[in-house]
């Protein structure tokens, strides 16, 4: 049964975040997400989806790409690909109007029906190389 709740707690959350629909509801209040490559921590249900609402809206016009997602009793894990434009200063780099898309990986922990905990496995760094990179020049000479 543990499962089955689970999966329909991530099935709803995932549509909710890819439809820009009230995702937090899956939420529980004292929810914890964690950005594993910095280590940020972000507590709250309110702080939580204001920080994927942020991400979505504000820093980029962006919306995840679902790869494919594993169901355990009180766990899954989700697949996905960051695809937007960059729209506001990230990581201390200004808007660059710039496309992104970076695969990540999410492990979700579900009690009673609520993610009480998101581990974000978002490449940061991935991320914002993608905003600094030199484009490649097309017609360039090539070396040899």
């Amino acid at each position: 049964m543990a499962h089955d709740q689970t999966r329909a707690t991530m099935d709803a959350y995932v549509t909710a975040v890819v439809e820009r629909g009230d995702f937090a509801q899956f939420f529980a209040p004292d929810v914890v997400w964690t950005t594993v490559e910095t280590g940020e921590v972000i507590r709250g249900r309110d702080a939580v989806r204001d920080y994927i609402v942020a991400m979505h809206t504000v820093l980029f016009d962006a919306h995840p790409e679902p790869v494919g997602m594993l169901v355990g009793d009180d766990h899954a894990v989700l697949e996905a690909v960051f695809v937007g434009t960059h729209e506001a200063e990230f990581a201390g780099v200004p808007a660059t109007g710039r496309p992104v898309r970076v695969p990540y990986a999410l492990i979700y922990r579900v009690r009673d029906g609520l993610i009480s905990d998101l581990r974000a496995y978002l490449p940061i760094a991935a991320l914002r190389a993608q905003l600094t990179e030199e484009p490649a020049t097309a017609g360039a000479p090539a070396h040899g």
